[in-house]
């Protein structure tokens, strides 16, 4: 295990404030992503829910720590982290690389004797459907940027500054290598609903993969399809936090709020 700071405040991302007794919902980012790509959910969401958005290590205000190569690495050391900032109901959201640690967090939160309101899963295959062979993390610096201009999911304008791409290679690579090694273990299968969100023109998912999160649950299902690719959520955001909004609504505690959250 590396010396990778613990301490929440590094972790985690609180961009508004919340009711006291609003459900939480911590935000997982992608491959290369960070917690600002969850700024605008925190936005639309509070103060009837407590958005956490999970800053890793390796970028921006964390750029000098080592980024964590390993998913299972990067659960262990977020666990405690989270398991001493949430209070209950919780849900989950994970985007691409981060449904993947979603789920690791969710078998840990569950382990744990805690209970989960939701995991919210987005462009990834279930962990069972996990492709292996990946080899974008083994790519030349100008392959890897070329991979990241065809999933649309970074704005074109950043690609021009040399010195900002330079300064963000190394987390991408060590977030690709740490996607691409993981390794589905065998286990009980979640208590939890599992919510699963797809972009029907996504090459890093198929619907088969998208639906076989069902098979990681005794709980609920549900699967929602968008238009679009990897990055589709960028185009259906307010339909999204719609759906989020949703799944949270019966776990609303605020008093005085017999509605729970609504969609928008």
């Amino acid at each position: 295990m590396t010396g990778t700071n613990t301490h929440s405040d590094v972790w985690i991302r609180q961009y508004r404030p919340a009711h006291p007794t609003a459900p939480q919902l911590i935000c997982l980012p992608h491959a290369g992503g960070s917690a600002t790509f969850y700024h605008p959910v925190a936005a639309a969401l509070a103060p009837r829910c407590d958005v956490l958005a999970v800053q890793y290590p390796g970028r921006q205000d964390r750029r000098a720590e080592k980024p964590l190569e390993d998913i299972d690495e990067l659960a262990n050391q977020l666990f405690p982290v989270l398991r001493a900032r949430v209070h209950q109901p919780v849900a989950l959201f994970g985007h691409s690389m981060g449904a993947t640690l979603a789920f690791e967090l969710a078998r840990r939160f569950e382990s744990a004797g805690i209970s989960l309101e939701a995991l919210l899963v987005s462009a990834r295959p279930a962990p069972s459907r996990q492709r292996t062979g990946g080899t974008v993390h083994l790519l030349s610096d100008e392959e890897l940027v070329a991979e990241l201009r065809t999933l649309d999911g970074t704005a074109e304008q950043v690609f021009h500054d040399e010195e900002l791409v330079r300064m963000a290679l190394p987390a991408i690579r060590g977030d690709y290598r740490a996607a691409e090694t993981y390794r589905y273990r065998p286990g009980p299968k979640l208590r939890c609903p599992i919510h699963a969100l797809t972009g029907d023109d996504d090459p890093m998912v198929t619907p088969v993969e998208a639906r076989a999160w069902s098979e990681h649950t005794d709980g609920p299902f549900t699967l929602d399809t968008f238009a679009g690719g990897h990055f589709y959520l960028l185009e259906h955001r307010d339909a999204i936090l719609g759906i989020i909004a949703e799944h949270l609504r019966t776990c609303s505690r605020a008093p005085g709020d017999r509605s729970g959250l609504t969609r928008e």
